[in-house]
C-alpha cells in the first residue's frame, strides 16, 4: 500500500495536504502560482494520480488549481516532439495512464475549478462534485486553434460529451465554445458557482459531508460513478489518439506547403 509520506513533496507541480480526517486536497500550480502545463507535468500527474488512488488513507480527494487560473498555460518547448513516433507515444501513454489512474482513485472526488479553464478542463470533470469560481469559463483552446486544426481527443471528446451530453459536447468542441460558469450550471455540467474566495471553504464543507457516510459505502459509490467513463477510456482513448496523431501530422504538412 502507498503512504502519504512517500509522496506528499515528490510532485513539483502538484501541492498535496491531508487533514488527519483523510480529506487530501491536491493543488495544481507552478512555483505557488497558476499551473504552467509542461511535459513533466504530464507524465508526473498520471504518477501522481496514480499514487494517490493506491493509498487508502485518503477518503475524499479535493482537486483544485493554484492562483486566478486553473492552467495558465501549455510551454510546448517542454514537450516531445509529436510528430514522431516515440513523442506521439509518451503522449498517447501519458494521456491514458494520466486519465485511467484519476478515475481509478476510489473515493469521492469534488474539483474546485478556480478559474478559467480553457486547457485541460476536462480534468475537473472526473470528479464527482464540481464547484467553481465566479470567473471560470470551460473552452477547449488547444486543437482545433492549432494550425489547420487538430483531432480533439486527450480526453476532451469523452469527458465534455459525458458532462454536458453529446450533441452539446460536439458543439462545444467543435466551435471552441467558451462556457461561462453560470452557463455550465444551467445546463448542469457543473454542480455549484461561488466566488473564489469560498471555492475552497465549500469544498471542504462538502468533503466533511462525505465523511459522515461509512467508508466502503463513500468507495464503492466512487467505483459505480467511474465504471463507465473507465470502460470508455480504455476503450476510445488510443484510437481517438490515433485520429489525432493523423492530423497533428496532417496539420504538419499544411504549414510546410
Amino acid at each position: 500500500m502507498t503512504h502519504f509520506n512517500d509522496y506528499k513533496d515528490k510532485y513539483e507541480n502538484l501541492k498535496l495536504e491531508r487533514t488527519d480526517s483523510g480529506i487530501l486536497t491536491v493543488t495544481m500550480h507552478t512555483n505557488g502560482g497558476s499551473h504552467i502545463h509542461t511535459g513533466k507535468a504530464h507524465y508526473e500527474f498520471a504518477e501522481a494520480f496514480g499514487e494517490i488512488a493506491r493509498d487508502r488513507q485518503n477518503e475524499v480527494v479535493i482537486f483544485t488549481g493554484a492562483g486566478d487560473q486553473w492552467i495558465s498555460h501549455i510551454d510546448f518547448s517542454t514537450v516531445d516532439d509529436i510528430t514522431k513516433p516515440a513523442g506521439w507515444y509518451a503522449i498517447l501513454t501519458e494521456a491514458r495512464q494520466l486519465l485511467y489512474n484519476f478515475l481509478d482513485i476510489s473515493v469521492p472526488v469534488i474539483s474546485a475549478v478556480n478559474g478559467p479553464a480553457p486547457i485541460h478542463g476536462e480534468y475537473a470533470l472526473m470528479a464527482d462534485i464540481i464547484l467553481v469560481a465566479e470567473e471560470a469559463y470551460f473552452q477547449d483552446n488547444q486543437h482545433l486553434s492549432v494550425g489547420g486544426g487538430v483531432v480533439p481527443a486527450d480526453g476532451v471528446q469523452i469527458l465534455y460529451p459525458a458532462a454536458m451530453g453529446d450533441v452539446r459536447g460536439h458543439y462545444f468542441l467543435l466551435t471552441m465554445q467558451k462556457l461561462t460558469a453560470e452557463e455550465a450550471l444551467q445546463i448542469g455540467m457543473v454542480n455549484e458557482v461561488h466566488p473564489r474566495e469560498k471555492l475552497l471553504a465549500r469544498a471542504n464543507e462538502l468533503a466533511e459531508k462525505l465523511l459522515r457516510l461509512d467508508p466502503y459505502t463513500r468507495r464503492y459509490t466512487r467505483l459505480m460513478f467511474t465504471r463507465k467513463l473507465k470502460q470508455r477510456v480504455v476503450n476510445e482513448l488510443p484510437f481517438d489518439m490515433g485520429l489525432e496523431g493523423l492530423s497533428i501530422l496532417s496539420a504538419v504538412q499544411l504549414q510546410r506547403t
